[in-house]
């Protein structure tokens, strides 16, 4: 079940949401480094990210599920956003190289299908990110955030959808140790509670982030 658009926005207005989003941000930063001149693509709810990267970036899109609903991204000048079905996404083959998936594999019916879609308008060599709740983590339990919708991943499922829609994993983090509650003081210390759950490898993150490079040949088992 996807999250209604107006509640995504509105999470990420909060200071709750602006936690989460400065945590995803940085993993995506390190996996990916300098954009320019690239084609970017946000599917989900990617805005508050592919934000941060469209100075950058050549083109950066974003693909907003039907139904999840969309918003006129960005503010000022041509809008850049469209509302699609993340399974047959209006662009041609090998035409994209870099895709941000978040607020979208937990909430659609069959999550090969959509990194199979993901894989034909990357270009050969084209990286994804994916962001994805973890089923062991306290996020993934309450649904009080967005990333308490939909279906949690274990690392071990999303290396096998992996291998399943050939792509090949590159790069693991796991974020989001500060429980997903509006209080001020678990707020002001969330990056504490980051540093001590990576520090401590802590098995209760909210998130998987998974980057990952287009395969064009299916790898022998």
């Amino acid at each position: 079940m996807s999250v209604d658009v107006t509640d995504l926005r509105a999470f990420y207005a909060s200071p709750l949401g602006s936690v989460a989003c400065r945590m995803v941000g940085r993993s995506v930063d390190r996996f990916w480094g300098p954009l320019v001149g690239l084609r970017v693509l946000g599917l989900g709810y990617a805005v508050p990210y592919v934000t941060a990267v469209r100075p950058e970036c050549e083109r950066a899109l974003a693909f907003m599920p039907a139904n999840q609903g969309v918003v006129n991204w960005p503010s000022t000048g041509a809008s850049a956003s469209a509302l699609v079905d993340p399974l047959m996404m209006p662009l041609p083959d090998s035409s994209i190289d870099r895709v941000l998936v978040v607020h979208a594999l937990e909430t659609v019916e069959s999550p090969s299908e959509l990194l199979y879609e993901v894989w034909r308008i990357l270009t050969p060599g084209g990286r994804m990110i994916v962001v994805a709740p973890n089923r062991r983590g306290v996020w993934a339990r309450l649904d009080t955030t967005p990333f308490g919708q939909g279906q949690p991943f274990s690392r071990s499922q999303l290396k096998a959808l992996m291998r399943q829609t050939q792509f090949s994993p590159e790069g693991w983090a796991e974020i989001l140790y500060v429980p997903p509650l509006r209080s001020r003081f678990l707020l002001q210390t969330a990056s504490a509670w980051e540093r001590i759950g990576v520090g401590f490898n802590l098995p209760f993150a909210g998130l998987h982030i998974v980057e990952a490079t287009k395969q064009l040949y299916r790898a022998v088992t």
